[in-house]
């Protein structure tokens, strides 16, 4: 029975790599003696003297007590504290004292002792070896060299990524190797075979379960053997986990009087197993055999249950058979003339349904060649495309091309025109200064003419104004005509490609000019309607 222990300061190490240690066991024995019951019917309560046993020991505690004995003269309790140290001074609390219970005249007498611990020594083990006439000291398994192990909690001796319900030789063999070489190591409850076995007295079962399992260890030599006797002699085993909690065990440590590792035990159990496993073969194969011959027999009477159902049904079919063909041979003359008839239509059907598969056969084919003939087309358009595409391609890039050499042509036009329209310019400043001048000139002649009205002389005056007056205009049309002359020429040299947009300028710009001249011609007219006039007053 495992118990929770806070203080390990008296703890020994045995394994600290798997966390175990060796603690000593601190026990002692609890006697009460009874009074002499006087009254029928009375009784003392156990439980109560256990409490005023407790309460006599603060503020020591005993980590367990129990009672072992109880008669009608004592009660014996065992008790079980942490350490050795609190074992003397519960004892110096309890040894000779007394203990008064309601109800009682008479005191309980207290009586404490430390309890021995029940351990081989080594008396024992060498007496019994001597003594054992069966024996071979020579032998490993025959003399005083193993170690039987009981109450080890499994959890304790399992690998860390295994089941915690099963230990392992490995971590057994590491444990125990502190004291000494060893040879061989057993685990009763691993072998499967083990409860099967002829004299098997091994206890792989606890009454919780797998919980404790039984261990025997073969040391080497007889050195390993008495080191480890004498540390595990009236020691528990202490488990401490990661969390710093310490849990005991009290384990039963014996010598083996069995010869359980022995050479010929090993040997004897190998040959049993091995008994066992063909047994274990030949009962499997026996289950097998059994288990193929209730199939087989299923299966036969599955078998004969459908013969009988088919054998039924075939009567049944037969009698409706005979049933059927009575009737058919009744109607058979009168449906001849109808099967005929039907063949007649049947065929007649038949062969205007291979006409339509015939003509549905020839559309399909159609449809297939217009479809082969649209998926030529379809990429002979997409070459064509292709092509088309590229061409454009080259297309836009020479018209790209012929754009910028457009554009440098059309600056360069842009700039003969501007300098052109200088040019027009200057000669409508000109063309405005001869106006100004037949102004003056016009406005001179018509002072004139107020002026020598009356005179003759001023008649002839008059008449060489005029005449004056109509050369300047004759010259005024003669470089008109000239300019006009100059722009035609002009415009003919230009290139054919010129576009539209040049053209409607030189249009307009030409208009603009013409439009001048016949503005001009207009203002001459309307002069020589004025002179006219002014000559006719005169």
């Amino acid at each position: 029975m495992a118990s929770v222990v806070s203080d390990t300061a008296e703890a020994l190490d045995l394994c600290p790599l798997h966390h175990l240690y060796l603690k000593p066991i601190s026990r002692l024995t609890v006697s009460v003696a009874l009074p002499h019951l006087k009254l029928p019917g009375k009784s003392i309560s156990n439980w109560e003297v256990m409490e005023r046993l407790k309460s006599m020991v603060q503020p020591e505690q005993f980590s367990a007590l129990r009672i072992s004995k109880s008669t009608m003269d004592f009660i014996r309790f065992e008790g079980e504290v942490e350490t050795r140290s609190a074992v003397k001074r519960i004892l110096s609390r309890l040894e000779g004292k007394s203990i008064k219970l309601s109800g009682f005249t008479d005191t309980l007498k207290v009586r404490t002792a430390e309890n021995k611990v029940d351990f081989p020594t080594r008396h024992d083990w060498d007496s019994f070896f001597r003594d054992a006439k069966d024996m071979n000291e020579t032998v490993p398994g025959e003399r005083p060299d193993t170690v039987r192990l009981e109450g080890l909690p499994c959890k304790w001796f399992a690998q860390k990524d295994g089941s915690p319900d099963r230990p392992s030789e490995a971590v057994l063999k590491a444990v125990f190797e502190r004291f000494g070489q060893i040879r061989n190591v057993d685990i009763p409850m691993l072998d499967p075979y083990r409860e099967d076995m002829s004299g098997n007295h091994f206890s792989t079962f606890s009454f919780g379960g797998h919980l404790n399992f039984e261990a025997f260890v073969q040391y080497v030599d007889h050195t390993g053997f008495l080191k480890a006797m004498e540390a595990l002699r009236g020691m528990k085993l202490l488990f401490r986990g990661d969390d710093g909690k310490a849990v005991a065990c009290s384990i039963k440590v014996t010598f083996d009087t069995t010869k359980h590792l022995s050479e010929s035990s090993l040997k004897k159990r190998q040959q049993e197993r091995q008994k066992l496993q063909e047994l274990e073969k030949q009962r499997e194969e026996q289950k097998r055999r059994e288990k193929e011959d209730e199939e087989r027999r299923k299966e036969e009477e599955r078998k004969q249950r459908e013969q009988e159902e088919q054998e039924k049904e075939r009567r049944r079919e037969e009698k409706l058979r005979r049933r059927e063909q009575k009737l058919k041979e009744k109607e058979e003359k009168k449906n001849q003339k109808k099967l005929k008839k039907q063949q007649e239509e049947e065929q007649k059907k038949m062969k205007k349904q291979q006409e339509e598969e015939q003509k549905k056969l020839q559309l399909k084919i159609q449809m297939e060649e217009r479809k082969l003939l649209l998926a030529q087309r379809n990429l002979q358009s997409i070459r064509l495309l292709a092509e088309l595409l590229s061409r454009a391609k080259r297309e836009r890039e020479r018209e790209q091309q012929v754009e910028c050499v457009r554009l440098q042509q059309l600056q360069q036009r842009r700039r003969e025109q501007e300098q052109e329209l200088r040019r027009v310019e200057q000669e409508k400043s000109k063309a405005l200064e001869l106006q100004r001048k037949e102004r003056e000139l016009r406005q001179r002649l018509l002072d004139n003419l107020l002026k020598n009205s009356t005179h003759t002389q001023g008649d002839a005056h008059t008449h060489g104004d005029a005449h004056s007056l109509k050369e300047e205009q004759q010259q005024s049309k003669t470089q008109q005509k000239k300019t006009r002359a100059e722009r035609s020429r002009r415009s003919r040299s230009r290139t054919h490609t010129h576009t539209r947009s040049r053209r409607r300028r030189s249009t307009h710009s030409h208009g603009q000019s013409s439009s001048r001249s016949r503005s001009r011609s207009r203002s001459t007219s309307r002069g020589r309607r004025r002179h006219t006039h002014t000559t006719r007053k005169n």
